[in-house]
């Protein structure tokens, strides 16, 4: 059984501390322009998957109230930095599977300003959910005082360039781009421009990463209403559906570890992996792409992203990018969004919300944004510790 996604909504994704909301307020928001976007009311939602990283239990249930008290399913989600696209997988089986015709998945994060911390939730290190992959970093390059997270793919960057020749000019890049699309996007935590000898000049956050080649910590949310074919046709939906062709989900295995590489460790085999799963299974390519939402959370992971999409050969990122192949005139047009260096990142919502994107593009919608003639877009979306999740999407006919 097909699935399409004929609802998206989100909010701006805000400065942590800057706007008086609480995470249900932005749930509201999201959800209810998701609804509307789609023409239908909630009560024709069979099941709710929320996916949140720093919230308590059931703040999925709370969240979802707002948009009415009608008993149905709500399941709570957490799959660190992949959480959103992790609540959209699920709606998605639900769907494909037969069980629901019509499923909300949603998306929030309510957070506290300055860096994550060693895991989600900034925790005890010894207990961390992700303590063997910083063991690996620390195995090879020591532990820093400097943000883990950072340090985790500030380390990766440091591999690449000594690997491959990448120059910190061509991970600036990535972040001069993103920064530049992220100007025409009014849901973007920040819209300035910024050349790329600024972005070598900003603060160094943990070398060579600085901080404009950094996401955020965000607030914000986004929605997605994702139904059956039937269900699409009855409501007469069909001018509005956009299909998501395939998707995959993949979690870390040997080859993460095996090298000792931080390269390996912050997740290219997941993502490479998810990748392959979702072109065999939906027949198209990365040729076939004209639009990628992926998880810059540092620049240097664009790079590797690149790569694990097979938009390049290894090693060869950091000339794709300083090429113009990723911008609009390129090849592709990767993160028209502004990203999450740019748009912004609360975990929760971030997977949704690059979905959100690509209807909107795929539509013919996305503005000042629009990439020319777009008709099929890639999604991906990782979490340390780990998931990776892609998601193939097509306009409808």
């Amino acid at each position: 059984m097909k699935s399409y996604v004929v609802g998206v909504g989100m909010t701006r994704f805000e400065k942590p501390e800057t706007r008086e909301w609480q995470y249900w307020d932005m749930v509201r928001e999201a959800g209810t322009g998701a609804l509307a976007d789609a023409g239908i009311p909630y009560t024709d939602v069979e099941q709710v998957p929320v996916g949140h990283c720093f919230q308590p239990s059931t703040a999925g249930q709370r969240a979802a109230y707002e948009l009415g008290l009608t008993g149905v399913p709500v399941y709570n989600v957490n799959n660190n930095c992949a959480t959103g696209a992790s609540a959209l997988m699920l709606a998605r089986q639900f769907v494909e599977g037969g069980i629901s015709d019509c499923v909300l998945a949603l998306g929030f994060e309510k957070m506290k300003r300055g860096p994550l911390g060693s895991g989600a939730d900034g925790g005890d290190f010894a207990t961390s959910p992700v303590a063997r992959h910083y063991g690996v970093m620390a195995a090879r390059h020591g532990f820093e005082m400097s943000p883990p997270t950072a340090q985790i793919f500030g380390d990766a960057a440091r591999e690449h360039m000594e690997r491959y020749g990448t120059t910190e000019a061509q991970l600036a890049a990535v972040g001069a781009k993103n920064h530049r699309h992220s100007a025409h996007n009014p849901y973007a935590q920040f819209q300035d421009v910024y050349s790329v000898d600024e972005i070598l000049a900003a603060k160094t956050v943990h070398r060579p990463l600085t901080r404009l080649q950094c996401s955020p910590t965000s607030d914000g949310a986004a929605a997605a209403v994702v139904v059956s074919e039937r269900f699409a046709e009855r409501r007469g939906l069909e001018n509005r559906a956009v299909e998501i062709v395939a998707q995959a989900m993949t979690t870390d295995t040997e080859e993460s570890f095996a090298s000792g590489s931080c390269i390996d460790v912050v997740g290219l085999p997941m993502s490479r992996e998810a990748a392959r799963r979702v072109y065999e299974r939906s027949g198209l390519g990365i040729e076939d792409v004209d639009v990628v939402e992926l998880h810059d959370c540092f620049s240097v992971n664009e790079l590797l992203t690149y790569e694990a999409l097979g938009m390049c050969g290894e090693g060869e990122s950091g000339e794709l990018v300083e090429s113009g192949a990723t911008t609009y005139g390129g090849r592709w047009v990767v993160n028209p969004s502004g990203g999450l260096i740019s748009k912004g990142h609360p975990l929760g919502a971030t997977g949704i919300a690059q979905v959100a994107e690509l209807v909107w593009q795929l539509r013919g919608k996305a503005g000042a944004r629009q990439v020319p003639g777009a008709r099929v877009g890639l999604a991906h979306n990782i979490g340390l510790g780990g998931a990776a999740v892609v998601t193939l999407l097509r306009a409808g006919s």
